[in-house]
């Protein structure tokens, strides 16, 4: 076999197993990282601008005292649009795209997330909490320093756009361990097509969850932490519920979330996905 044919072949490959875990579970865990130096280069770059403690909030009084928002601030489009190739045009990630979404694929939103560990949020905005937790904290978080998201936790959810066409995608920029915060996503949830928030779900051992969606089913999903190595890359459906336990973390997460739609094509792989869910799309 030549190599363009090996080539061809390990692309196809890839490009069934996408379509194939988005059809069974809702996600797609890439087994070839991205470029774990690249992700590190990242990462000095943006702790270099910034420091993950109490000084990015509001005091209790500024808070009240109201504070402007910043719309369409984003720390990415500060940077270098080559600082992104590893992960835009990695050859395992354009692959998966293009066979769920079509050689035309669209860029909806790139954004730097950050998760904090609550020992670094302040007390009076934990105080807050103390009544359910407080999942956007970029409220709190001084304006000039709004350019990113960050996050206390989340419950689960889907993704808000509520657009089956649309998927996920999620890169660490450094090893996350249950430390971090790691996402936790509930495999195969996708399958009963969107719901509304907050969703009907009961805790149905350690690792396990009874999802209801009202008269489209009820299933029993398997909760899996999204832990690994920097660059180790997901993918994932619009109506796959996902969540953030922030609470015991120790240390804050840095990643990226890209949202991806499907393109004009005549037929893509996310087609097949979505012919096979029970649910509303």
């Amino acid at each position: 076999m030549s190599a363009l044919a090996k080539t061809d072949y390990a692309r196809w490959s890839l490009s069934e197993a996408v379509v194939a875990d988005l059809a069974g579970k809702g996600l797609h865990l890439f087994e070839e990282r991205l470029d774990g130096r690249a992700c590190a280069a990242l990462l000095a770059e943006i702790r270099a601008r910034r420091r993950f403690d109490e000084s990015l909030f509001l005091t209790e009084a500024e808070y009240a005292a109201g504070s402007a928002e910043r719309p369409g601030a984003n720390l990415l489009d500060r940077l270098d649009a080559a600082r992104l190739a590893f992960v835009e045009r990695a050859p395992q990630v354009v692959e998966a795209l293009w066979s769920l979404l079509g050689p035309d694929y669209r860029l909806l939103e790139r954004r730097l997330v950050c998760v904090m560990p609550q020992r670094c949020t302040p007390a009076w905005i934990r105080r807050r909490a103390e009544s359910g937790r407080i999942g956007d904290l970029s409220a709190f978080v001084r304006p000039e320093l709004r350019d990113l998201d960050y996050l206390g936790g989340a419950d689960f959810a889907q993704d808000p756009t509520a657009d089956a066409r649309v998927v996920t995608l999620h890169v660490p920029l450094h090893a996350v361990t249950e430390a971090h915060a790691p996402v936790q996503v509930l495999e195969g949830s996708h399958r009963l097509g969107f719901s509304a928030f907050p969703h009907d779900l009961k805790r149905a051992g350690q690792d396990s969850w009874r999802y209801r969606n009202a008269v489209h089913g009820e299933m029993y999903v398997t909760e899996r932490a999204l832990t690994g190595e920097a660059g180790a890359a997901a993918l994932w459906h619009a109506c796959t519920l996902t969540g953030v336990r922030a609470e015991a973390a120790e240390h804050e997460r840095i990643s990226l979330r890209y949202r991806f739609a499907r393109g004009e094509a005549r037929h893509a792989g996310l087609d097949e996905v979505n012919a096979s869910l029970a649910g509303p799309l």
